[in-house]
C-alpha cells in the first residue's frame, strides 16, 4: 500500500541557551501541543509517535526516551526513537513518513528536542565521535572538520571570506523576522569579518549557537489530511544517504570531495526524482538547508542543484538566495540562529513546510508552491532531503 503522505501539524518551543523552566518531557510536550493546536487535532488521534534526539550525553539523562513517553502521547502505541546526529530531525521525519505511506498508521507524531547546556562539555562529547585509531591524532572537532571543508572550498572554488560573511548576515537578518529564533541580532559584513577566528577560515559570527528546544510535526495520510486543513503541506519526495564513516575516505579519491558532498547529492536525486523534479533551480521556491557554518550553506546549496558546483559563493554574493531574491534560502534564519541539535534538521522540515503552507509568518516568502529542505549529522555522514509542495499533481510520489 502506498499513499500520499503531508505535514497537517507544527509545534515549536523558543530556543535559547538554557530552559530552566522546564524538565525534559515538559519541553517536549510544549511543542505537542502547539503541533496539536496547528492541526486543531486530539493527541488520541495519533497512531503513533517517532521520538529523535542525539547523544545521551547532551542531555546527561540515559535513554531520555523513557522518560518523554508520557508526555509525547506514547503510552500504547507504536514508539521508536531516532538517532542520526544533525540529521536526527529529518531522519525521523523521513521514519514517520513511511508509517503513514505504508498504510500502517494514519496520523504520526514527530518530536524532537535537545538541552544541550545539561551537559558538562558539548565539545568534549563532539570530539568523541571521530575514530579513536586513525583520527584521534588529527584533533578533529566540528569546527576543525569544517574548516578543512572551508578552505578547500576557497582552494577548488575561489570561495572568498567575504563570501562566507555574507551568509551570516543574511541568515542573522532572517532571523530577526522569526519569533522562535535563539539569536536574534542583525550583525554587519564588517562584524563578522573581524570577529574571533574559531578555526581559519572560519569566524564566531559564522558560527551556530548551541540551543535548547523542541520542534514537533504531524504527519497524515492524504484522506485524513484533506479532513483536516485545507493547506497541507505535502511531502513530494524524501529520500536519504550515508557517507563513509573514515573522514579521509572523503577526501579526493576517484570523484570524490569533501566539498561536494556526494552524500546529500544523492539523497537530492533520489528525492528529486519521487517529487518530478528536474530543475531544481528554476522549480524550487524556497529552501531550508541545513547549515550550522557559513560555507556549509554554500556547499549545501551546490550539493542539492540550487546553483553550480563552485558557484555557491556568487549565489549569496548576486543577493539570489536573500529573502527577496529569486531562491530564498533560510528564511526562517536557519541553524546559524538556533540549534537544538537532535530539533535541528526537523526545524528545517518545519519551516519549509509553513512556506507551501503560507504560515511562515513574517517570513513567508510570497507565492512559495515548492520547497526543499536538508538535514546533515554524524560528522557530515548522513544526509536527508525532503520536498515539499501545497498540492498533489497527477503523477504518483513512487516513481
Amino acid at each position: 500500500m502506498k499513499r500520499n503522505v503531508a505535514v497537517i501539524g507544527i509545534g515549536q518551543t523558543k530556543y535559547m541557551t538554557r530552559r530552566m523552566d522546564v524538565s525534559e518531557p515538559e519541553l517536549a510536550f510544549e511543542a505537542v501541543v502547539r503541533a496539536l493546536e496547528f492541526a486543531s487535532i486530539e493527541l488520541s488521534e495519533i497512531d503513533a509517535v517517532i521520538f529523535g534526539l542525539a547523544p545521551d550525553a547532551f542531555e546527561g539523562v540515559n535513554l531520555s526516551e523513557k522518560w518523554c513517553a508520557g508526555a509525547v502521547g506514547a503510552v500504547n502505541k507504536p514508539y521508536m526513537r531516532v538517532n542520526t546526529g544533525g540529521a536526527t530531525g529529518t531522519s525521523a521525519l523521513e521514519t514517520g513518513f513511511y508509517h503513514v505511506a505504508s498504510g500502517y498508521c494514519e496520523m504520526v507524531l514527530v518530536v524532537c528536542l535537545q538541552r544541550v547546556k545539561e551537559s558538562t562539555d558539548t565539545q568534549k562529547i563532539f570530539n568523541t565521535i571521530w575514530d579513536p585509531i586513525y583520527e584521534k591524532d588529527i584533533a578533529l572537532n566540528t569546527i576543525s572538520m569544517i574548516s578543512v571543508q572551508a578552505t578547500r572550498q576557497m582552494e577548488k572554488y575561489g570561495l572568498t571570506e567575504e563570501q562566507m560573511a555574507m551568509v551570516a548576515v543574511k541568515n542573522r537578518k532572517n532571523g530577526l523576522k522569526n519569533p522562535y529564533a535563539h539569536i536574534q541580532k542583525e550583525v554587519s559584513l564588517e562584524e563578522v569579518l573581524k570577529s574571533q577566528v574559531l578555526c581559519w577560515p572560519i569566524k564566531l559570527l559564522e558560527a551556530c549557537p548551541s540551543s535548547d528546544g523542541a520542534c514537533a510535526v504531524i504527519l497524515a495520510s492524504e484522506e485524513r489530511a484533506r479532513k483536516v486543513t485545507d493547506t497541507p503541506a505535502w511531502i513530494l519526495g524524501i529520500a536519504n544517504c550515508a557517507d563513509t564513516y573514515y573522514m579521509g575516505d572523503r577526501m579526493g579519491h576517484w570523484d570524490y570531495d569533501f566539498v561536494d558532498l556526494a552524500a546529500e547529492s544523492i539523497a537530492a536525486q533520489r528525492a528529486y526524482r519521487m517529487a518530478g523534479i528536474s530543475n531544481p533551480r528554476t522549480q524550487i521556491d524556497v529552501a531550508e538547508i541545513y547549515a550550522p557554518f557559513s560555507n556549509t550553506e554554500i556547499v549545501g546549496c551546490e550539493a542539492i542543484g540550487l546553483c553550480q558546483r563552485g558557484e555557491g559563493g556568487r549565489f549569496i554574493e548576486k543577493g539570489i538566495s536573500e529573502m527577496t531574491g529569486e531562491l530564498p534560502v533560510n528564511p526562517s534564519g536557519g541553524v546559524q540562529v538556533a540549534n537544538p541539535i537532535a530539533a535541528t534538521a526537523l526545524i528545517r522540515a518545519a519551516e519549509a513546510a509553513l512556506q507551501v503552507m503560507g504560515k511562515a509568518g513574517d517570513h513567508q516568502i510570497p507565492g512559495a508552491e515548492i520547497s526543499v529542505c536538508t538535514g546533515a549529522g554524524g560528522s557530515s555522514q548522513f544526509y536527508t532531503v525532503v520536498v515539499f509542495g501545497n498540492r498533489l499533481d497527477e503523477v504518483s510520489i513512487w516513481r
